[in-house]
């Protein structure tokens, strides 16, 4: 059986897919699989469906150049519930099947499907408690005081005064190193 390793990272400089690489080809070795390619996305979040070797990955698939997609752990291939059902669906549509190395998944039985989306909705729970986590401490870094996003540039009394003084809205913009629409905003 000719198959394909796929392999993620959610940081390119911290982490590395060869942990993950190199315990999928024991594998293969073990099954007597023949690995075909290999993908590897590097610095890509699970929750990011813009991962270029997962959609070369898919491509392939479509002109069934391998027989299988073998991943380390499901949630290398996604987090979304959603995102992984229609990914695995267009494999099945080409017929050709996915395995879970570290749960113990394969797609080819019932019971693997079943498995499917039970850690299918762990990992879109993950996800979802993540979010919530962030957006409690952006709501508790807004209640200390903490002013979030990109730092104003802007002096709306400097505007005003080099306004009061005849500059024109472009020469102030230019002054400030602001925007001519910076100004406006700042003389309302």
């Amino acid at each position: 059986m000719k198959i394909a390793l796929y392999a993620r990272t959610s940081t390119s400089d911290k982490q590395d897919p060869e942990m993950q690489l190199r315990e999928l080809k024991e594998y293969a070795k073990l099954r007597g699989w023949q690995v075909q390619s290999v993908y590897e996305d590097k610095g890509y979040t699970g929750t990011n469906t813009n991962r270029p070797m997962l959609k070369q990955l898919l491509q392939d698939s479509k002109a069934r150049r391998f027989d299988l997609v073998l991943v380390w752990k499901l949630d290398r291939w996604g987090r979304s519930l959603r995102e992984i059902i229609l990914m695995l669906q267009e494999l099945a549509d080409y017929n050709v099947e996915f395995c879970s190395l570290k749960d113990s998944l394969d797609l080819s039985t019932s019971q693997g499907r079943l498995m499917m989306h039970i850690i299918g909705a762990f990992a879109q729970f993950e996800s979802d408690v993540i979010k919530t986590r962030v957006k409690a401490g952006l709501e508790n870094a807004k209640a200390k005081g903490k002013t979030l996003g990109r730092p104003k540039k802007r002096n709306d009394e400097n505007i005003r005064k080099l306004r009061a003084n005849g500059l024109s809205l472009r020469a102030i913009a230019g002054k400030l190193g602001i925007s001519k629409g910076s100004v406006q905003n700042g003389l309302r």
